[in-house]
C-alpha cells in the first residue's frame, strides 16, 4: 500500500480514536453534559437540530467569505505595497502591526456603533481578521525575490510593473496560499465574535444563546460545524495550492521512516 494512503488511514483512525477516547472518558467519569457533552450527544444535536441551524450556517458561510474576499483584496494590496516601495514599508508596518495588536473583541462595539448590528459588523470584523497574515507573507514574498532575476529583467528595460507582475507576484505564490489557509480561520473567528455581539442570526449567535439556556451540546455542536467549514476551506485552498504552486512543493510526504 503506497504510504500516502497510509497515512491517511492512520490519520483518520486517530480522529476516530480522540472521538472514542473522549466518549469512553466522559462515561467513565460520569461528567455532566453541562459542563462536557459526548460526542455522541453533540452528533445527536446537530441530527435533530440541523433543518433549524442551516439558515444560520449559510448566514456564517457568507458572512465570512465576504469578508475574507475583501481581506484577501486589502491584503494584496496592502502587500504588494510594502514589498516594493521602502517608504510604504517604513510608513504602513508599523500602523498594521499596532492595528493587529488591538483585539478584535474591542473594535466590535466601534463597528456596531458605526453601521449597526447586524452582518456589516461581522464582515469587517473578518476582514480585519484575516488581513494581516496576508499583508506579511506577500510581502516577505516580494522581498524575498531574488535580484538576479530582477537585474536580468531590468537588462532587458523591463519597468517596475513588468517585475511586480512577472517576478514578484509569481514568486509570492506559495507564501499567499499558505496566508490564505490561515487568513480563512482567522475570518471565522472574527465572524463568529461579531455574531455573538451584534447579530441575530449566525452560529455565533446561536451559540451565544444556546449557553444563556445552558444548551451545552448545542454550543459544542456550533463549535462542530465551524471546525468543519473552517477544515474544508482549508483542504479547498490546499488543492489549490497544489494544482497552481506545486512546483513549490519539494516532498510530500514527512519523514516516513
Amino acid at each position: 500500500m503506497p504510504y500516502a494512503i497510509r497515512r491517511r488511514i492512520w490519520a483518520a483512525l486517530l480522529i476516530v480514536g480522540f472521538f472514542a477516547a473522549w466518549e469512553i472518558l466522559c462515561i467513565a467519569m460520569d461528567v455532566s453534559d453541562l459542563v462536557v457533552p459526548r460526542p455522541s450527544q453533540v452528533f445527536a444535536t446537530l441530527f435533530d437540530r440541523f433543518p433549524v441551524l442551516v439558515p444560520h450556517i449559510i448566514h456564517t458561510l457568507w458572512t465570512t467569505m465576504i469578508g475574507f474576499v475583501l481581506g484577501v483584496i486589502v491584503g494584496v494590496v496592502i502587500g504588494a505595497a510594502i514589498g516594493t516601495s521602502r517608504t510604504a514599508y517604513d510608513t504602513a508596518y508599523p500602523l498594521l502591526i499596532g492595528f493587529s495588536s488591538i483585539p478584535k473583541v474591542a473594535v466590535v462595539p466601534i463597528f456596531v456603533l458605526w453601521f449597526g448590528a447586524g452582518p456589516v459588523p461581522a464582515v469587517l470584523t473578518a476582514l480585519a481578521m484575516c488581513f494581516f497574515p496576508i499583508v506579511v507573507n506577500i510581502a516577505t514574498g516580494l522581498a524575498t525575490t531574488e535580484p538576479e532575476l530582477e537585474d536580468v529583467l531590468k537588462s532587458l528595460g523591463a519597468s517596475k510593473m513588468d517585475l511586480l507582475l512577472n517576478v514578484g507576484l509569481p514568486r509570492t505564490m506559495p507564501f499567499f496560499f499558505a496566508s490564505l489557509k490561515i487568513a480563512a480561520t482567522f475570518a471565522f473567528v472574527g465572524t463568529v465574535l461579531a455574531e455573538t455581539v451584534a447579530s441575530n442570526k449566525g452560529i455565533g449567535n446561536v451559540m451565544m444563546s444556546a449557553s444563556s439556556n445552558f444548551d451545552v451540546p448545542l454550543v459544542f455542536a456550533g463549535l462542530f460545524i465551524l471546525a468543519f467549514l473552517g477544515v474544508a476551506l482549508y483542504v479547498l485552498f490546499s488543492l489549490i495550492e497544489g494544482r497552481f504552486v506545486g512546483w513549490a512543493n519539494r516532498r510530500d510526504d514527512f519523514a516516513s521512516t
